[in-house]
């Protein structure tokens, strides 16, 4: 699944790379690998792909 983050948009496009207890590790473009508490963050899906 590609997500960016809502409120940091130079951080670019991410993968989703895991969701396990409510915690996202995603690897964004400009930011690398980013763990994301779910219940805090509502990331934006661009794509299921």
């Amino acid at each position: 699944m590609i997500v960016k983050h809502p409120t940091q948009p130079d951080w670019g496009l991410g993968q989703v790379q895991s969701a396990v207890g409510g915690k996202v590790t995603i690897n964004f473009r400009d930011a690398g690998k980013v763990v994301i508490d779910e219940a805090q963050i509502n990331l934006v899906i661009v794509s299921f792909g």
